[in-house]
């Protein structure tokens, strides 16, 4: 059996705000891994000041993990516990190394093209008319959920578009959720979840800084607006400490990253670790290529969650891979008709 990697940087079709900057490009690594024949993929892809494996040793350990493929999955999986990007890339290449078709590899009623997963608008941030143009856009394409990132303009803008949207649309019609980044101060977030609350949202996402824990703790004990851990998560690799903090903050969700929680086994823990509390979660990607998107996809598809999801993201790059993931009126779908445009 032999690995090997290459670099992939995705470009925006156009600058993407968040609380932590404004994004124009995206790194990713693609891991190959060839065995009698046959060939199987991953991607290794990191989101810059926030993967908690954003290190300078990180093309290191890629090269490591190829020197040392003869290992197998578990073991690798196992290894690199402080590499979460890594280990689902490592996950993704041996399933697809071991499936009929290296980019099926949780086949199912998804990957046959006779069923689709439900999935968020995503609004990123930027001024108020940019804002607007976006919501309207997700809107006529037929999304019945959309999610806007708050936090970086001011936030009486904010309640100002959301407002916009409840003028137009119910919660029936349309399901709105708010993703802060961590971006309120814990003694001024109650108030403004209080405001938030008033546009009857489904949820808000990591309202304050991760790593504040009786803070959080007390907010979803309080809070008038069910709360959604998402940065929270990152960093959490023991399950003993993934119970502790899930026991301790109690969150009405969490959000599952699988590139940045330790993979498809790590996204398992937390599921079962919520169900056991009656916390609810969904999946998101973290800005993948179409490659990883479609393995995070085909994987959500099997947890048979029936909210939707933040798999969105596809279309945001001049250059990501060509595929058969589609999009159609909220709904992200496999169309086994079309090919992969996939060299390596």
């Amino acid at each position: 059996m032999q690995a090997e990697y290459k670099k992939y940087v995705l470009k925006f079709k156009r600058p993407s705000g968040t609380s932590r900057g404004v994004l124009t490009t995206k790194e990713t690594w693609f891991l190959k891994i060839t065995d009698a024949g046959k060939t199987g993929y991953g991607e290794c892809g990191i989101l810059r000041s926030l993967s908690v494996d954003d290190r300078p040793d990180y093309e290191e350990k890629l090269q490591w993990v190829c020197n040392n493929i003869n290992l197998g999955e578990t073991m690798l999986w196992e290894e690199l516990k402080e590499f979460p990007s890594i280990q689902i890339g490592v996950e993704m290449a041996f399933r697809s190394l071991h499936s009929a078709n290296p980019f099926e590899i949780y086949p199912s009623e998804f990957t046959r093209g006779k069923s689709a997963i439900p999935i968020n608008g995503l609004i990123w941030m930027g001024e108020k008319p940019f804002m607007k143009s976006q919501i309207q856009e997700k809107i006529e394409a037929g999304f019945d959920c959309i999610k806007m990132k708050i936090g970086a303009i001011d936030f009486e803008a904010e309640l100002e578009l959301l407002k916009y949207i409840r003028t137009e649309f119910s919660p029936e019609e349309i399901e709105l959720r708010v993703d802060a980044n961590g971006a309120f101060k814990p003694t001024e977030a109650l108030e403004k979840l209080k405001r938030l609350s008033e546009f009857q949202l489904h949820s808000i996402e990591q309202p304050i800084k991760q790593g504040q824990v009786e803070e959080m703790a007390q907010l979803c004990e309080e809070t008038p607006l069910p709360i959604a851990l998402d940065e929270e998560l990152i960093g959490v690799f023991d399950v003993t400490k993934k119970k502790e903090l899930l026991h301790t903050i109690k969150p009405q969700y969490i959000i599952l990253k699988p590139s940045l929680i330790g993979g498809f086994k790590g996204a398992q823990e937390w599921i079962d670790l919520a169900g056991k509390q009656d916390t609810g979660w969904w999946i998101t990607s973290a800005l993948e290529s179409n490659l990883g998107l479609n393995a995070i996809s085909q994987f959500t598809f099997t947890k048979n969650n029936k909210m939707p999801q933040g798999l969105g993201t596809g279309s945001l790059y001049t250059n990501n891979i060509a595929c058969p993931l589609e999009v159609t009126k909220g709904n992200i779908q496999y169309n086994p008709t079309k090919n992969w445009d996939f060299n390596f």
